[in-house]
């Protein structure tokens, strides 16, 4: 579960975690009435994406009028294929410095990892890939928690300034420590901002939060809201079925959670760009079919499908049987490749001749077709 930047706010402030007065605004009126109480302040659109200052979807207001005017303009906007409903309005400060404060999972150690930089802000993700070494990392030992010693050492390697260090040094505590009592699998303050006058806040918030938990984090079910949720994703949920929105354009559909995770690794690796990750389950009947491809196909970024099937319990010419009926329920104008194997695969493969569908004999000829027929 995402929060919005608002809610992820309201969960730091609670660990203590100093962040700037604000609130959450959903009209233009209330943008203007808490700008009123702030002073000079700043509109922020509110939406599970990054890049929301690029797009002009943060602003400065020195008053209420101007707030409103940028409110109005903000909400209803498009972004990333979120619907802007919601702002957040708080103080401006002034940043003499913005670092770059997180916590997540680590599959590699299977904990908890922090990361620190002095480069914080709207390039993180540019410091990240040209620039990793600036990115310091401390794998975390649950059963003792994170140590003195390793944030004294992580600060100085950061290079960040020593005036702040005990200020960060506290913070990445706390952050810590909801970072745990919340069940997050991501914890993220970016820009944690030095003011001018020499606070350590944190300017901006993200949290996500381990669905698997969620039986556990009562007071956190108030934010799961379907408008918190990626449409298409919401969609999804609410026909049951599995699916997991990306920012490419080839729609994957697969039966089974590992055959599909292994189809974005290849349809990536071949240089395609996976638009979903969407698990049909142990079968491919023609409703299940349909519906598969009705949710992908809700994403207007999406020019190809790729069906990777094995057959196993349930045969190749069912599960093709199955793909040819929920098929041509729809109005597909994009290609779509099948590959399949397993049991009777050969037979569903012949099954498929004649029709639209495009079929592969192998994985990696048909990450190549789909690639070739969708573009890059």
């Amino acid at each position: 579960m995402k929060l919005f930047e608002f809610q992820a706010k309201e969960v730091f402030a609670k660990s203590g975690i100093p962040v700037p007065r604000g609130r959450m605004a959903s009209t233009p009126d209330e943008a203007a009435a808490i700008a009123a109480e702030l002073g000079r302040c700043v509109v922020k659109a509110q939406a599970h994406a990054g890049g929301r200052g690029k797009a002009g979807l943060i602003k400065l207001a020195n008053s209420p009028n101007e707030a409103r005017e940028h409110a109005a303009a903000i909400l209803g906007q498009t972004f990333k294929g979120f619907v802007i409903q919601r702002l957040l309005v708080e103080e401006a400060v002034s940043a003499a410095a913005e670092y770059y404060l997180a916590i997540t999972i680590d599959r590699t150690s299977k904990g908890p990892m922090m990361m620190l930089s002095a480069e914080g802000g709207v390039e993180i993700e540019e410091v990240a890939e040209k620039t990793p070494e600036k990115i310091i990392k401390i794998t975390i030992d649950p059963s003792y928690g994170l140590f003195d010693f390793q944030l004294r050492d992580a600060v100085e390697q950061a290079g960040l300034d020593p005036k702040a260090s005990r200020q960060v040094q506290a913070i990445a505590h706390k952050l810590y420590r909801s970072f745990c009592d919340n069940d997050a699998a991501l914890a993220e303050i970016n820009p944690l901002m030095v003011t001018t006058d020499g606070a350590v806040i944190a300017a901006d918030a993200k949290v996500d939060v381990d669905d698997n938990a969620l039986f556990r984090q009562q007071d956190l079910l108030v934010y799961k809201e379907e408008a918190e949720e990626d449409p298409i994703e919401a969609e999804a949920h609410r026909r049951g079925v599995t699916y997991v929105r990306l920012d490419g354009n080839i729609g994957i559909i697969g039966n089974g959670a590992g055959l599909v995770m292994t189809t974005l690794d290849l349809v990536t690796r071949e240089g395609g760009r996976p638009a979903n990750f969407l698990d049909i389950g142990g079968g491919a009947r023609a409703e299940s079919v349909t519906q598969a491809l009705e949710i992908v196909l809700m994403d207007p970024n999406v020019t190809g499908i790729l069906f990777n099937i094995f057959g196993g319990i349930t045969r190749g010419d069912e599960v093709a049987k199955g793909v040819l009926e929920g098929t041509s329920k729809i109005d597909i104008k994009v290609p779509i490749v099948v590959r399949m194997a397993g049991t009777m695969a050969e037979e569903g493969l012949a099954l498929l001749q004649g029709s639209s569908l495009i079929p592969a004999n192998s994985p990696v000829e048909a990450a190549r077709k789909i690639i070739e027929l969708a573009g890059r």
